[in-house]
This record gives structure tokens, C-alpha cells and sequence, in this order.
């Protein structure tokens, strides 16, 4: 994020902290503060309120922590808990072998910071239909709060199926004990909020306010929500829109994308901004955990993190042989004791890191691995590291997957190869383009690049479900605990017992 975007965003946070530790309920009754100026605001009168939300977004359980990371991505066959055996072994149980309960934590903490956000979003909303009139900058706020409110009821319908689907102003918490609403009306409130996020947002925004949502970011929202219902007619049209737009492009290299230097580069669609100073080096009001929870647990130097959210053999064994993405995905270590000379030094900083014997992975997330020079500077916890949420990669993939689908596919064969080529190089030997004109095949090579592509990233798990593989693909993994019931996870217990009987429990729970 831009400096002073950062620090617009900082001026917001001592109040939203104070609401946070209040509490939900508490949180909601409290008016916005901030110590923004007239110079700060890009004309818009809500900004304030709005630059909360960015604050929320980036939440440790929304989509920053263990809690996003557990639900979003140990789920699948190509990633685990990690760590120890010993450390967090109800998540391993849970979400790594389907042992699900509703009185899991991570539950609640999910549904509570996806709400809490979706809340944020109803009061602002709330707010500009009472205004007289609104600005053009009081639009994109508005665009802003429809996305967020999007953003959120996507997690909660894609975690939980229905749930109850809140657009109004909560002004007693009675009002928020309501039935469950069906998956096609979530998806009907999601598709208006992102139609109109679009008609505000800006396609750019100036360098003082990079890292801010835009169109982009909408649509591909909306891309992604048509691929979740497997509608390949809207989803082609919403990638092909920003394919088309000229704004995104792949000329980035695949190798610098995760790195700091690749911060909002020219692929990033949809990135959380973080940062850290020589006052405040490891603090979540302007960074986050999302690189010390994945970095490698070891000792002294090594001790970069918990060394959770890790890589599978089964994921190592999948890459293309000479693919340059398994380096960049795969980060090498040893254990202590072990000779650091018996694997590759990591690229680009030449690195060995030495994890505690205990650790139980191979790997750890290389999507997730910060600069030497930078944890010297501030910490070794990687609070400044910004994590990417939609690649215009992935809407490549999303519009090649949508054309073939369609049976188009010249054109399929031709975003696949769009990633294909950025990946391989200048390395000609590697990866060669995909000429089939077998649908099957092409099909099967699409979800092979987005698995290889995308992966360590947010989306695998839905993957496997929206296709309908989920139980063959993960039970050839080991993972045998998971049947068709577990595409959904149970309600928070909490919440279904404060109802008094208004939210009724998911099947089979």
C-alpha cells in the first residue's frame, strides 16, 4: 500500500482496535472516528467509515490468520495444518481429516468477523440512504461498502450454504435473529451488490491510493462467484471483461510476484496492503500474521513463525517436470541436525532455513516467504507482507475454464497458454503449450494450471467442490474422513443456540 494510504488508514485504527476488543455487539453501536483531514479525503464523505473496513478486510480471522487459512485452504489434498503434531491439533482434526464439530472455535470467529464486517458495510449503506444527496465520491464509497458486503456473503455462503442474509442497519441485536435465507438468494444479494460496485468504482485509482478496491476487483469478484455456481456464461463474461480491459497483464514474472518487490504489480487485482515501521514493526493495526503464521518454526535466526498452512508431497509431485512455479512455491528446508547443504538454497536471497526437529511438514509456503533485509529492519514476523487475493492470472484461468466449458475452445487454448508462457520463460523445454482439441483433456489441463498455478492460495478447496471430485480426489490423498456432507461446513453452535431456535443447523450436524 502506498505510504500515504497506509497512514490515511492507520489515522482510522485506534478506534476500530477499541472496537474489536468490545466486542461485536459493542462494535456496532460505536460511530466511526478518525483523525482524517479535509486534504486526506479523495471527495468522498464517508471515507472514515470506509477505511475501517479496508482495516477489517485484512482481519486476522477474516482473511489473514489460521482461522481464514484453516477453513480456505487446509481443506484441500494439496495443503495441511502443519507445524507440530502437538500445536493446533484440533484444527488438524478438524479441517485436515473432517472431524467436524460444530463447537469448533474457528466457527464462530469466522462467522463472527465475516458478519462483523457485513454490519460495517448495512451502517454505512444505512447511512447514504438517509443522506440528501451523494457525490461522485460518495459513490465510490458506496461501491466500496457493496464490495465488502459482497466479499463477505461469498465466504459465508461458499463455508456454510445458507445463512442468514442480513442487509439492513442492526440496531438492537434482536434484529439479527433471523432465519436462514436460501443459497440463490445470498447469491441474488451478492450478484446487485457487485453490479453496482461496479457502476462506482474507478477502474484505477492515482498512486496515492494504490492497493484501494476498483473495478477490477468487482468484477473479478463477480467472475469468481459465477465460477463458484458453475455459470459459465456470466463467468466468461465477467473475465473476459477484465481480460479485455487492458488494465491487468502477466508481463510480471512469475518468481517476483510473492516477493516484496511484487507488491501490486501489474497482476494484482485484489491486494490486502501491509506494512510495518521502525516505531511499530510487528502490530496487526497496519499489518498482519498472515506471513509469521506460515513462516518457518525454528530457533533463533529460523524462528520466522508458527510454520502452519504447508505444502503436501502429493502437491510437490504435481508440478510439470523443470516447472519454474515449484521453487516458487515449494519452500525448502531442513530440520535440526540435518546437513542444510542436502537441499537448494532458496531463491532469491540464497537462504537454508533450519525448522525445530518437531515440525512435521516437508515444506513450508513460499507464497509466503519475506526478505532477509526487511526482518532485519523491523521483525522477524513479516507483518508488512501484503497478501494477494485475486492474480489477473487467476481470471485468465477463470476465462480460459468458462470457454471451454462452452465448447470455445481456440479461445480456451489461448488464456491457458497466456499462463503457461509467463510461467516457463525464456525456458522453452518446459512446459509446452497445450494443443489438444479433446474438451476432456483440455478441461483436465485447465484445472491442472490452476491447481499448480493458484497454488498455496485461497481457492483449491472449493475447487475440488464446484467440480464435484472432492471425495475421490481427497480420499486418493488420505484424507478418507471427507464425504459429501463436509462441502459444507456445520453452523457456529453459538450462534444456533442464541437463536433460540430461529437458525436451524446444517444437516447431518
Amino acid at each position: 500500500m502506498n505510504k500515504k494510504f497506509k497512514n490515511i488508514v492507520y489515522a482510522t485504527l485506534i478506534s476500530l482496535t477499541m472496537c474489536l476488543q468490545a466486542g461485536c455487539s459493542d462494535m456496532l453501536d460505536q460511530a466511526p472516528q478518525g483523525g482524517l483531514t479535509e486534504d486526506d479525503l479523495t471527495g468522498g464523505t464517508f471515507e472514515s467509515e470506509v477505511f475501517n473496513m479496508y482495516a477489517l478486510l485484512r482481519g486476522y480471522h477474516l482473511t489473514t490468520g489460521n482461522t481464514a487459512m484453516a477453513i480456505h485452504f487446509f481443506r484441500s489434498e494439496d495443503a495441511e495444518k502443519g507445524s507440530t503434531a502437538s500445536d493446533g491439533s484440533a484444527f488438524a482434526k478438524m479441517y485436515d481429516d473432517f472431524e467436524y464439530s460444530a463447537s469448533n472455535g474457528v466457527l464462530s470467529s469466522y462467522w463472527t468477523a465475516n458478519y462483523g464486517l457485513i454490519h460495517k458495510a448495512n451502517d454505512l449503506l444505512d447511512k447514504m440512504k438517509q443522506a440528501e444527496s451523494l457525490t461522485n465520491g460518495d459513490r465510490i464509497n458506496q461501491g466500496e461498502a457493496l464490495f465488502f458486503r459482497a466479499f463477505c456473503y461469498f465466504n459465508l455462503v461458499r463455508a456454510f450454504g445458507e445463512v442468514p442474509l442480513i442487509d439492513f442497519k442492526i440496531y438492537e441485536s434482536a434484529d439479527a435473529n433471523i432465519s436462514k435465507s436460501t443459497v440463490s438468494a445470498i447469491y441474488q444479494l451478492i450478484d446487485s451488490d457487485l453490479a453496482e460496485a461496479e457502476k462506482y468504482l474507478p477502474r484505477t485509482w492515482n498512486t496515492q491510493y494504490i492497493g484501494r478496491l476498483t473495478w477490477g476487483a468487482a468484477r473479478s469478484l463477480h467472475a469468481k462467484t459465477y465460477m463458484m455456481r458453475n455459470d459459465w456464461a456470466n463467468m466468461k463474461i465477467a473475465a473476459e471483461d477484465v481480460i479485455n480491459s487492458g488494465i491487468y497483464n502477466l508481463n510480471t514474472p512469475f518468481e517476483t510476484i510473492f516477493r516484496e518487490k511484487g507488491e501490486n504489480c501489474s497482476e494484482s487485482v485484489l491486494e490486502l496492503q501491509c506494512t510495518a515501521t521502525a516505531s511499530i514493526p510487528g502490530d496487526n493495526s497496519i499489518g498482519s500474521q498472515f506471513a509469521q503464521v506460515q513462516g518457518c518454526r525454528g530457533a533463533g535466526d529460523w524462528n520466522l513463525g508458527w510454520g502452519w498452512h504447508t505444502p503436501t508431497q502429493i502437491l510437490a509431485d504435481a508440478f510439470e517436470n523443470g516447472d519454474p512455479r515449484k521453487d516458487e512455491t515449494l519452500l525448502y528446508f531442513v530440520k535440526t541436525g540435518e546437513d542444510p547443504t542436502s537441499i537448494p538454497a532458496n531463491k532469491p536471497y540464497g537462504e537454508r532455513p533450519v525448522a525445530n526437529a518437531d515440525v512435521i511438514a516437508k515444506y513450508f509456503n513460499k507464497k509466503a516467504y519475506t526478505d532477509p533485509a526487511l526482518r532485519a529492519q523491523f521483525t522477524k514476523g513479516g507483518y508488512w507482507f501484503n497478501v494477494r487475493i485475486i492474480r489477473f492470472a487467476d481470471v485468465v484461468l477463470m476465462g480460459a475454464e468458462a470457454a471451454c466449458e462452452q465448447g470455445d475452445l481456440a479461445t480456451a487454448k489461448r488464456y491457458l497458454e497466456m499462463v503457461r508462457s509467463r510461467a516457463r520463460g525464456t525456458n522453452k523445454a518446459v512446459l509446452p503449450e497445450v494443443t489438444t482439441n479433446d474438451p476432456i483433456k483440455l478441461r483436465d489441463a485447465i484445472r491442472h494450471e490452476r491447481r499448480i498455478e493458484l497454488a498455496m492460495e485461497f481457492d483449491r478447496f472449493y475447487d475440488l467442490v464446484r467440480w464435484g471430485i472432492a471425495r475421490e480426489v481427497l480420499h486418493a490423498a488420505g484424507k478418507t474422513g471427507y464425504q459429501e456432507k463436509h462441502a459444507l461446513l456445520p453452523l457456529p453452535q453459538t450462534e444456533v443456540d442464541k437463536s433460540n431456535g430461529v437458525l436451524v443447523q446444517n444437516p447431518n450436524y
